[in-house]
Parts: C-alpha cells; sequence; structure tokens
C-alpha cells in the first residue's frame, strides 16, 4: 500500500501532501501497514490490517511555521514548566507541543507528572551503582505511571466526543481511568481479572466510580474483550495500545532528560509487563535525539518476571518468536503473559541497543524490600526495576559510575495486602513484624533498646 509516509518517520515532513483531513499537526499511522488515519479517528487499531496505531507529530515550529532549534525548544519546555508563569501545572501537557498539538481546552488534567528523580546511597549500596537515579512514577496523582497516558488518552476521547470510555486491568490502569473520566464527565468500564487485583487498586476504582466488570479469566482474556466491546459497541478503548496513551507515558523520559539537563544515562531500566511504556521510551528517545535534545541514545532495560517474561524469553533469541505464557508473579502490575505491545517494543529495544531481562520473585521481593526500608517504597512490580540493575551490575554489563535512571511504576500503598502479610512472615528474614505490648513504659523502653541493638 502507498502512502506519503516513510515507515522511519519520525516526524512530518514539511510539506507532505496525501495526509487525511484534519492532520495538520498529528496524524495516526498504523505500524503494520502503513495506512494514515485523522487524529480524530477513534479506530482501537488499524481498519485494514489490525495492526498498532502510532502517533507522528510535526517537529515543534515558531510563529513563522519555521522549525524550532534543540535550544529553542528545551527554553519552551522550561518555559511551560509548573513554577513559571506560562507553565503547565502537569509535567506531561508542558510537553504539548510533541504530545498532542493543540489539545487546548479539551485537556482533561488531574495534574500529573513532576515526578521526583532521587538519589538513595543506601539503594545504590544494594545494586552496587553509585550513578544511580530513582524516577518515582508513584508520585503521580493515582499513584503510578498510568495517569501520564491517561491525561492524554482521556483529552482524546473528549475531543473525539466518546460515549464511554474502557480497559482491561491489573489495577493500575483502572484507577487512573476511573479518575480521569470522572473528571471529564464521561461513563468508565473497567474489566480486571476476578481474584486476581490489589486491594488498594480495586478501592480506587470503585471510589472513583467506574464501573467494575470482574472477569473471569486473567488480564489476557480481560485485554482481549474489552477490544471486542470497543469494536462492537463503539466504547472508546483507553489500554496502552491505544496510540495517545504512548504519548503521554513518553513524558516520563522528556521529563528526567530535563531533570538531568539533557544530559543522557546510559542506561534506563523499567518494569515491563504489557510493554506499554518500554515502547513509550523508546519513541521518546527517538523523538529527543530526532529533535537534538540529546547527544546520545541510552540503553533501554526492560525487566519483566520470571513468571510473566515471554518478551525476555523472545530477546534472548533476537525476538524471531512471538511467545506467550500463562502469567504468575507476585507483581500483579506486570503479570501478563500476552503483551499488546510487543512489536513496538521490539523496535524500542532493537533502536537502542536495549536488553530484556527477567527477575525472580524473590528477586523483586527483596529489591522491594530495600527500596521500602529506604523511606521510598513501591509496588511490588515497581521493584523489578531495581532488581534489574543489581543483576546488571553483578554480570559486569552495568558499570559502577554509569548514570543509570530506574523507574519505579507505582506507589506502596498499591498492594497493602501483600505488604502486611510478607512483613508478619515468621520464616522471612527482613520482616519488620509488629509488635504487642503492654501498656507501660517499661515496655516501650525494652522495645527501643533492640530496635537501637538492631541498628548497630
Amino acid at each position: 500500500m502507498s502512502h506519503p509516509l516513510p515507515a522511519d518517520a519520525v516526524f512530518l515532513p514539511a510539506g507532505v501532501t496525501g495526509l487525511p483531513v484534519g492532520a495538520q499537526h498529528s496524524v495516526q499511522r498504523c505500524a503494520s501497514c502503513g495506512q494514515l488515519l485523522s487524529p480524530l479517528d477513534a479506530a482501537p487499531d488499524c481498519p485494514s490490517c489490525g495492526g498498532l496505531l502510532e502517533i507522528i507529530h510535526r517537529a515543534p515550529v515558531d510563529e513563522f511555521d519555521a522549525p524550532l532549534s534543540a535550544n529553542a525548544i528545551k527554553h519552551s519546555f522550561a518555559q511551560h514548566c509548573c513554577a513559571l508563569p506560562m507553565g503547565h501545572a502537569s509535567g506531561v501537557w508542558r510537553f504539548e507541543s510533541i504530545v498532542m498539538p493543540g489539545a487546548g481546552d479539551a485537556i482533561v488534567s488531574h495534574p500529573e507528572g513532576n515526578t521526583p528523580l532521587l538519589s538513595r546511597a543506601a539503594i545504590s549500596r544494594y545494586t552496587g551503582c553509585d550513578g544511580l537515579l530513582i524516577k518515582h512514577e508513584g508520585h503521580n496523582p493515582t499513584g503510578s505511571f498510568k495517569d501520564r497516558g491517561m491525561t492524554v488518552g482521556t483529552t482524546q476521547a473528549v475531543r473525539i466526543g466518546a460515549s464511554a470510555v474502557a480497559c482491561a486491568s491489573t489495577g493500575n490502569t483502572s484507577a487512573a481511568l476511573a479518575s480521569y473520566a470522572a473528571q471529564a464527565g464521561i461513563p468508565g468500564l473497567v474489566f480486571v481479572p476476578a481474584g486476581k487485583i490489589a486491594l488498594g487498586k480495586l478501592a480506587q476504582t470503585l471510589s472513583y466510580g467506574a464501573r467494575t466488570l470482574l472477569v473471569k479469566g486473567d488480564f489476557d482474556e480481560c485485554l482481549r474483550l474489552v477490544q471486542q466491546a470497543s469494536r462492537e459497541l463503539g466504547i472508546y478503548l483507553l489500554n496502552s495500545i491505544n496510540p495517545w496513551r504512548v504519548e503521554g507515558q513518553k513524558t516520563i523520559v522528556f521529563e528526567l532528560l530535563q531533570q538531568l539537563g539533557w544530559h543522557a544515562p546510559d542506561f534506563i531500566v523499567l518494569p515491563a509487563g504489557n510493554l506499554g511504556n518500554t515502547a513509550a521510551f523508546g519513541k521518546a528517545l527517538r523523538e529527543a535525539h530526532a529533535l537534538g535534545l540529546i547527544a546520545k541514545m541510552p540503553r533501554l532495560v526492560s525487566v519483566q518476571a520470571a513468571g510473566a517474561a515471554p518478551f525476555a524469553r523472545a530477546f534472548r533469541e533476537d525476538f524471531a518468536t512471538r511467545y506467550t505464557v500463562q502469567a504468575e508473579t507476585i507483581a500483579t502490575a506486570i503479570r501478563i503473559g500476552d503483551p499488546a505491545s510487543w512489536d513496538r517494543a521490539v523496535r524500542a529495544i532493537r533502536e537502542t541497543n536495549g536488553l530484556v531481562i527477567s527477575a525472580t520473585d524473590d528477586e523483586i521481593i527483596d529489591a522491594k524490600v530495600t527500596i521500602d526500608a529506604a523511606g521510598v517504597g513501591c509496588e511490588p512490580a515497581s521493584a523489578a526495576s531495581v532488581a534489574g540493575v543489581r543483576q546488571l551490575v553483578r554480570d559486569g554489563i552495568i558499570g559502577a559510575g554509569d548514570t543509570v535512571v530506574a523507574v519505579l511504576t507505582g506507589h506502596v500503598l498499591k498492594d497493602p495486602g501483600m505488604l502486611v502479610e510478607l512483613h508478619q512472615r515468621e520464616d522471612y528474614p527482613r520482616a519488620n513484624r509488629p509488635v504487642e505490648i503492654d501498656a507501660t513504659v517499661s515496655a516501650v523502653e525494652a522495645v527501643l533498646r533492640e530496635t537501637r541493638g538492631s541498628a548497630l
């Protein structure tokens, strides 16, 4: 099929013709067959071949429609920082020109983003990487990175006049969708695996008012069902296969690059489940490099749980085969056996000379306990990134002095049941068990003495 955009186009070329109506700033393109769709087309995937869609924007321009230099783009982003009069309160929408140009009054924002880049000596010692920084996406409004994609996806729902929005979820996506749908005044439906969603995430979804459908099956069955419902019932799909979700999630990378003064780190390490973030991070780095914002491409490292690691298995075989597994892991946010963003994630790994590895549940929990004890805290799936850094240092791939950003995707309170159970186990040496005492000062003194002794 002929089309006016080359398959490797990062931005819309100047003077391109043959674009759909309404594509002055952006266009949706099928990553498989190249078909172009209007930016306001609500199709969940390519109507010709069923492939995943991606968003191609025009590169930022000035008031005379001339391309901005890299320094001018950096200045524009800085001027839209939340602390300045021209700024966006959101750490997503200050990058509006490369996320959804011209969104304007349609924007549905909590606000989100502006998450910290942390340095913690205890976590650096644990991994053996002195240059480790932690990008904590659990500081978003509903407690996970999903808010970044959901603000853009919900804004798109408003722009197209969607009658309802829906998603399949292991928990975090459902919490974000429920919150943003409520803010936008659009009915929300979430499809979650019955009995396989953490209590904190389910509580959020119910509280924000979305209709919660407990599906008798796993996440992959939920996703298949919601995709079918989207096609047959006209519900706007807000899973990470939605290309506008990817646009929001890529701002994690733009924000951390800005926080580093546009000096790219050596590695960016992230948990991997449905592979939406892997795809989004690859797109962000591709665009940042094309715009001249960074001089080198960091290596992306996607870390899967060993019990849900089809992408890691495929990586070991140079992605010759697309695998699926029956996923089982304590890291519920990445308990996905048939990742939807597979092809986009493969491109991201290849273009960044990246890696895909897996960590056992024991390694993930050990990393999580270390993160929590450093006063940072995260949900189990988040800790896969830190477990991955430790593994790569041990294997000699990451050096002690390399600059590494590990992304924590969710807040510590996302899975409280697992935490309480873990810290009351008699057989777990790092358990911080609660202590029942008599109502006397001497009992308190005894605990204090014991605590001081264990700290020595």
